[in-house]
């Protein structure tokens, strides 16, 4: 089923999301992800990923190469689902926090003002092995903001932990009209957040879990006792923590810590979440006041996946409903490849924008496969200026050179990417590319000419 398309004004629309979270240990990558993703889901497609991992390897030779290139746990999650129609829309890293943001194309027009932040708090906010990790964006009118973080670790560390939370959740975003971290519309908190289960002995609690008498351990979880005393917490909403805590497992298996330190299992990584000024859904059951609200959030699936032994952490997903009414109805830009294109000739691009656009000499046009990883992937763009061949009050033409347009043709489509938004505002259909015939004709005879060659030089040679 395809995921939700741009709606109406004044239409509820839902968007699905899935949120993960993983401590990944300085791991790679596993083999598979279909069970993390949901890819083998028979439910609606989703329309967002939100991935944020923590311990991602950091040490200085891995980092500095991952600097100058996409580490290997984006490339990997790159690699699964841009096939599916899926684009990095941003990404943001500080040593071994990573937090992943991924989207159907159809979106794309209408997320707008993405900012990416992160504030270190390992060793008093010099070193950031630990902290938060923020990607904030405008999402069809409303304000969004995902946060991963990583907080100190350890039994008897629950103020410090407390402290830094509340410290992260501070953040400012660097410029104008950019609401503070708490002050989004949806705020998401996710992570590697190291609350313990407090009071109870290891064997009490292992028992408990053993028998899946989970809520005998709720009340003396750290985080949930929190939220009843701080009131930086008390408008954050988790779901139902009816799975094993998390924490910690021997590699490779679900045996929890048999090493000599034999740490108490912990409920450390989880999701958490915050409507500002509005109703939440615990399910969709719940009533929706078209007059009280213009977002909601709704839980649909808060679990962990026991199969992945890769790190000492399991990791967690939630599957989220955003209901919404979009406030942002048509793209800043509309454009659309004219006539048929070829390789063998120059082509040419129409498009028309919105007279609010804030349109720069700047701004290109790039040719991106039907199966783009993300904005970086054209390949190849043209400017909207330097290349403008003809312009009137309803719209403008660019050309294309056929030199730059891929000898094989395939199925493409034309992405707007606004450099004073830093962000594409418009999208085409996709559509077909012929091949240059004359090329490949030249090609095929070239491989013909060499195979007839063939048996010729095998005698040769055999004469030896």
């Amino acid at each position: 089923m395809e995921p939700a398309g741009p709606a109406q004004r004044g239409a509820l629309q839902e968007l699905r999301l899935h949120l993960v979270t993983w401590n990944v240990g300085t791991a790679s990558p596993p083999p598979d992800v279909t069970s993390l993703l949901q890819l083998d889901s028979l439910g609606p497609a989703l329309d967002m990923y939100v991935i944020g991992l923590q311990e991602v390897n950091s040490r200085i030779t891995n980092f500095l190469s991952d600097l100058a290139f996409d580490d290997p746990w984006s490339i990997f999650f790159m690699t699964v689902l841009s096939p599916l129609g899926y684009i990095k829309l941003s990404s943001v890293r500080m040593q071994g926090l990573l937090l992943l943001i991924f989207v159907k194309h159809v979106h794309l027009p209408f997320i707008r003002d993405i900012h990416t932040h992160y504030m270190r708090t390992g060793l008093y906010g010099y070193w950031g092995n630990k902290g938060g990790v923020t990607v904030r964006m405008s999402l069809y009118g409303h304000t969004v903001c995902f946060m991963n973080c990583h907080l100190p670790a350890h039994m008897e560390n629950t103020e410090q932990r407390l402290d830094d939370f509340e410290k992260i959740l501070e953040m400012q975003f660097e410029g104008e009209n950019i609401p503070s971290t708490l002050d989004h519309d949806v705020l998401f908190c996710f992570g590697d957040l190291n609350f313990r289960i407090a009071d109870y002995g290891i064997h009490f609690v292992r028992e408990s879990i053993n028998n899946k008498r989970y809520n005998l351990l709720w009340d003396k979880d750290q985080l949930n006792m929190a939220k009843k005393k701080e009131a930086f917490l008390q408008e954050f909403i988790e779901g139902p923590l009816q799975f094993k805590p998390t924490y910690k497992f021997d590699l490779y298996s679900d045996v929890y810590d048999t090493s000599e330190k034999k740490r108490k299992p912990a409920w450390t990584d989880r999701i958490l979440w915050k409507v500002k000024n509005l109703c939440q859904h615990a399910s969709k059951e719940g009533e929706f006041s078209e007059e009280e609200q213009t977002i909601s959030v709704t839980l649909n699936n808060y679990i962990s996946h026991m199969s992945y032994g890769i790190s000492d952490h399991k990791p967690v997903t939630g599957t989220f409903g955003l209901e919404l009414k979009p406030l942002l109805t048509d793209p800043l830009v509309t454009l659309n490849p004219e006539g048929e294109w070829s390789a063998e000739h120059d082509v040419v691009i129409s498009y028309s924008a919105v007279p609010e656009f804030p349109s720069s000499a700047w701004d290109w046009i790039g040719l991106f496969k039907v199966a783009f990883r993300h904005v970086n992937d054209c390949v190849t763009y043209t400017w909207v200026e330097d290349d403008e061949i003809s312009s009137n009050k309803d719209s403008k033409q660019v050309y294309m050179s056929a030199a730059e347009i891929p000898d094989m043709g395939g199925e493409f489509l034309l992405c707007y990417y606004s450099n004073n938004l830093q962000s594409i505002v418009g999208i085409s259909q996709p559509f077909q590319i012929q091949p240059n015939r004359t090329l490949i004709e030249k090609h095929v005879t070239q491989e013909e000419n060499s195979w007839m060659q063939k048996p010729d030089n095998l005698e040769s040679h055999n004469e030896f």
